[in-house]
Formats: structure tokens, C-alpha cells, sequence
């Protein structure tokens, strides 16, 4: 998915489970609701839609795109009704973008909190193509007094006891970037329903529910919009009662293909000696990604990157590694520009969100 994202739960975002408690009933039917990137689809540049990770918090819209009209309006010269037809006319880009969700990782804190059960798999990469944000709040002309624009999508249901349809809001200066863009393709195919059809928010640089989905109204504001998804949902907090800081842009990250072959019940590696090319993608929200190192127990050493495809999509990385019989961990860390790295240990927060700690791929080298 990407957008409209990770689900929370009933009272303030989400609940953390007592200690290594097992997965609830309604962790489970989340997960199986949702899915995750496989970590060997780290192989491709693009992800194809059905690999690609999805989260929605309520329903999927089933929508009539010849009958869908996408409304601007609010602090603006002159309001906007749209066609699918008529959006289409207009100038079109293309963007290459990874979307991340805000909770991946989530399952691996302790305690655990209580929501969809990311691993850390929750990540993808396409290649958007619609209009640009800037382009249609252009020719809509935002009032000088304008400081937020918000997107509400077609998904309606409760969270937090609150009934809602699901929207979020962007800054000016975000939503008026020229990458910002009004999706109607999905890696030059129409959009999945999964994925938002028949329109969709991408978001570069930011986690997933900033991008919305099912996309039925854009309203520019002059104040700070207070939806739950804003004020309730997608916060780093330290307790339920901290009011806590917004998630915004994807924190820096790094995921490697685990080497060899799976078991299938506990997914433990197991490969045969001998040279072995490590490989995976790295990202960040706030720029480039600028050096990966990989841990072969615990010793660091630097892997080789490949050119990025876009300004916020995905980079890959490489390393050989000759397997030596016996058990080995495995790691990688990634650094961006701003000199952020990856935490060895992951802290702690009331929703879980933003979890970058490394990844731990364990493995057992046959022989010897």
C-alpha cells in the first residue's frame, strides 16, 4: 500500500502487548488483510504491484472511475471538480518513489505494540505516473493564508471510537514540491484497488500514509487540519499520554537478501561454502543514501552502491563473501546524507513506528 497505512488501535494508536505475549486474534486477521514485500523481491529495481507491500485501514473502495470526480477546493481562487478524463489531459510525470510504512518493524519491539505486525518487510518501490500536486493547486490558485492542504480518500470506517473516512494533511511547502504527485498508474499499468484506483497521493521521502489513497477531495486550509490520522494516529510517543512528536519522513534503511535457501517454518538460512554475493537496497526519506556497510559477525566492512534510480527510491548494494562453514549473522547498515545511521538497538516507542534498527539475517554455512 503505502498509504493509509498501518492501522492503530482503539484508544490512542496503539497498545503495547504484555512482554513477548503471542499475536492476538485481531493481530492475525490484520495480517492477513495486509501483506509485505518478500525480502528476495530486494533483487528487482521495481517491485510488480502484487509483490509490492499493501496496508488499508478500513475497506477497499470499489469505485466507478466514470463516475469518480475529484474535488478541490477550500482556501483557493476557484474550486476544481475533475474527471479521471480530464486529469488525464493534463501534463503528466513519472516518479520513481519507495513507499515504506511507518509501523514496519513493529512486531520485533518488546513490548510489542498492538497493531498490524510488520516484520520487516513493509516496503516497496514503483514507478508512479499521474499529475503533479503543484500543477493542479496551480491552476486552482492557493490564497496567500494558506498553511496546509488536506487529501481525504473514499475509505470510511472507525478507529479510535471515532467514525472517519481517512485523511491526512501536508504543509504547503510539501504538497507545492514538484515530485508531489496525483498517481493514476502504477509501474505504467492502471492502478490496482489495492493500491487506490483510481487515484492516489505519492508522497517521496515520506512514510505511507501520508500517501492517500482512493482519493476524493483535496481541501487547502489556513489552519493546522486535527483529523485522527493526524493528531491521534502516526505520532512518536513515549506513553498514551504523551502527545508526541509527528512521523513524516522514512527514517534510513537498509534490507538484504537473506542468502541460501529457507527453512520453510522458521525461515533460518541455510547455504552451501563458498563465495556468496550479499546484496540488498537501502533508502532514506531525507536524502541520499551515502555508504552501506555489512556485519559478517560483527566485523564491518564497506558494500559497493549502485547509481539510485530517483531521489527517493531505493538504492542497491553489494558485497562478496566468501561463506565459511559453521553459523554466521549477518547485517547491514545504511548512512544518508544528513550523517544519519541506522541504531544497532531499536528504541522503543507507544506506536511503533519508525523502527530502523538493523536487519539480522542468521544463517548456517554447510560443511566443515
Amino acid at each position: 500500500m503505502a498509504a493509509a497505512e498501518t492501522p492503530n488501535s482503539p484508544a490512542a494508536g496503539a497498545t503495547p502487548a504484555a512482554g513477548a505475549a503471542g499475536i492476538t486474534p485481531e493481530e492475525l486477521q490484520l495480517s492477513a488483510r495486509n501483506h509485505s514485500m518478500p525480502l528476495e523481491a530486494l533483487r528487482r529495481d521495481v517491485t510488480p504491484p502484487g509483490l509490492h507491500y499493501v496496508l488499508t485501514h478500513f475497506d477497499i473502495p470499489d469505485i466507478d472511475a466514470a463516475a469518480w470526480h475529484l474535488r478541490i477546493g477550500g482556501a483557493v481562487e476557484r474550486a476544481l471538480e475533475l474527471s479521471m478524463a480530464a486529469l488525464r489531459r493534463d501534463p503528466a510525470i513519472t516518479v520513481p518513489v519507495t513507499l515504506e510504512c511507518a509501523g514496519n518493524g513493529r512486531s520485533l519491539l518488546d513490548p510489542r505494540p498492538l497493531s498490524q505486525p510488520w516484520v520487516l518487510e513493509a516496503v516497496g518501490t514503483a514507478h508512479w505516473t499521474g499529475v503533479p500536486l503543484a500543477y493542479l493547486l496551480g491552476k486552482a490558485g492557493v490564497l496567500p493564508t494558506a498553511t496546509e492542504v488536506v487529501f481525504t480518500g473514499t475509505d470510511a470506517g472507525v478507529q479510535g471510537g471515532v467514525a472517519q473516512q481517512y485523511a491526512r494533511s501536508l504543509p504547503i511547502r510539501e504538497a507545492l514540491r514538484p515530485d508531489v504527485v496525483l498517481a493514476y498508474k502504477m509501474n505504467g499499468g492502471e492502478l490496482p484497488p489495492q493500491h487506490g484506483y483510481p487515484l492516489r497521493l505519492v508522497v517521496p521521502g515520506w512514510y505511507g500514509m501520508a500517501s492517500v489513497k482512493w482519493l476524493e477531495s483535496i481541501e487547502v486550509v489556513m489552519s493546522p487540519f486535527s483529523g485522527y490520522q493526524q493528531h491521534i494516529a502516526y505520532r512518536y510517543q513515549d506513553s498514551e499520554d504523551d502527545t508526541g512528536r509527528p512521523v513524516s519522513r522514512i527514517r534510513v534503511r537498509s534490507l538484504m537478501v537473506p542468502p541460501g535457501i529457507p527453512d520453510f517454518f522458521t525461515r533460518h538460512r541455510v547455504l552451501r561454502p563458498g563465495p556468496v554475493l550479499l546484496q540488498g537496497r537501502a533508502w532514506s526519506g531525507e536524502g541520499a543514501v551515502t555508504a552501506v556497510e555489512v556485519g559478517i559477525d560483527g566485523t564491518w566492512l564497506p558494500a559497493q552502491l549502485d547509481k539510485p534510480a530517483g531521489g527517493f527510491a531505493w538504492r542497491k548494494w553489494t558485497l562478496p563473501w566468501v561463506a565459511e562453514p559453521g553459523e554466521h549473522v549477518l547485517t547491514c547498515r545504511a548512512t544518508d546524507i544528513t550523517g544519519a545511521t541506522q541504531p544497532l538497538e531499536q528504541n522503543w516507542n507507544y506506536q511503533g513506528m519508525g523502527n530502523n534498527v538493523v536487519q539480522r539475517v542468521s544463517v548456517t554455512v554447510e560443511g566443515g
